[in-house]
């Protein structure tokens, strides 16, 4: 699946399309190709019904330092209107990674600055090799994370992420960790196992089921409880068990067995 020049490598197998970040000596940083590259590869992921999970990870010392910078040089000569379309595809790669009705899990290693921290950050789940840094270092360069603002937001809240993105401070794994933009710490030669078992998890849900799971958080979270929400909480899981997949769960949890769509 990987073409002439690629900067992301693609393998399928097993239900998981294992996306790999292929420009290690940038340090994985990306421009325009490869915002490209990774939005037709979570386009295909979504709509291949084989495909149950998606791992995004990267080769080389970092994960991903975010935006290359002679793609940012090349941007810094372009019109208002030209950098607005072009800021678009970042836009839009990164709200089909954080919508991909398909699981997400991100292995990150070495370094995720800028960008990369975003695309941490629109991921579902995200496991961090312990030496690990991160930084939202755009203030320091005269620009702001306005991308991928909502995602960083998201995951660790805006008063985590103010301070983050103002001081533009390099911070650990750890603290990662204690602001919510990662899951889980483990050691570097433990990353891939971790997310292994993740993913194993993962494979164990209803595929439907995890779509719907996931637009569910996505439509509910800082709602009120009331009436309405109430009201369409009980149409949402009405609808659930009425489905084909909910019967052979079910099925399969009362007569002691595997449900068709877990692994053999």
């Amino acid at each position: 699946m990987q073409t002439p020049h690629s900067f992301l490598h693609i393998a399928a197998s097993g239900g998981v399309a294992r996306l790999v970040l292929d420009r290690p000596e940038r340090h994985n940083a990306f421009d325009d190709a490869l915002v490209a590259e990774l939005d037709t590869a979570l386009e295909r992921a979504a709509a291949d019904p084989a495909v149950r999970a998606v791992v995004l990870s990267a080769n080389g010392r970092s994960f991903c330092a975010g935006a290359d910078l002679d793609w940012m040089r090349r941007t810094a000569a372009l019109s208002r209107a030209e950098n607005e379309a072009d800021a678009v595809l970042l836009g839009r790669m990164l709200a089909r990674l954080n919508t991909l009705p398909k699981p997400t899990v991100a292995l990150v290693q070495g370094g995720a600055y800028g960008g990369g921290v975003g695309l941490v950050a629109a991921c579902d789940i995200a496991i961090a090799a312990e030496d690990t840094s991160f930084a939202l270092s755009e203030v320091r360069l005269g620009l702001i994370p306005a991308v991928i603002c909502p995602y960083v937001i998201a995951a660790m809240g805006p008063r985590a992420a103010r301070r983050l993105i103002l001081t533009a401070e390099r911070f650990e794994a750890a603290e990662a960790h204690r602001v919510g933009l990662v899951h889980m710490v483990v050691p570097g030669v433990e990353l891939g196992e971790a997310g292994e078992r993740v993913v194993a998890q993962l494979l164990r849900a209803g595929p439907e089921a995890a779509a719907a799971a996931k637009r569910l958080v996505d439509d509910i979270a800082g709602r009120p409880i009331d009436e309405a929400l109430v009201s369409e909480t009980a149409r949402r899981i009405a609808a659930t068990r009425s489905s084909h997949e909910a019967a052979e769960g079910i099925a399969a949890f009362l007569e002691r067995r595997a449900p068709r769509w877990e692994p053999r």
